[in-house]
């Protein structure tokens, strides 16, 4: 079983997100949203990660994030999505870098 664990990046009313990290390195971010009766989770990892890895993640995410919170509960959808990281995008103004795509600040 893989070794996840979560550092909280930001908490709202209704959601919190979280860099996911394994064995010291971050490997995705999760936003977890609770509405009423509905957890809503939107995982994004990287390329690395297995299936199994993966399925591991998610009972963790439900143990860790969303049990221990104590929040009732009739369901939990998971989002997942596999890819590569881009990087952090900030600010009012984004400018053209000749590709079309903004700079990251």
């Amino acid at each position: 079983m893989a070794n996840f664990y979560f550092e909280r990046e930001v908490r709202t009313p209704f959601s919190e997100c979280y860099t996911i990290v394994e064995d010291d390195v971050a490997v995705g971010r999760v936003d977890v949203h609770f509405a009423e009766g509905v957890v809503h989770a939107t995982i994004n990892v990287a390329e690395s990660l297995t299936t199994s890895a993966i399925h591991d993640l998610i009972d963790t995410i439900d143990q860790e994030l969303v049990d221990s919170v104590g929040i009732l509960r009739d369901d939990m959808i998971f989002h997942v999505h596999q890819g590569r990281d881009l990087g952090v995008y900030s600010g009012p103004k984004y400018e053209d870098n000749g590709g079309g795509r903004p700079h990251m600040a």
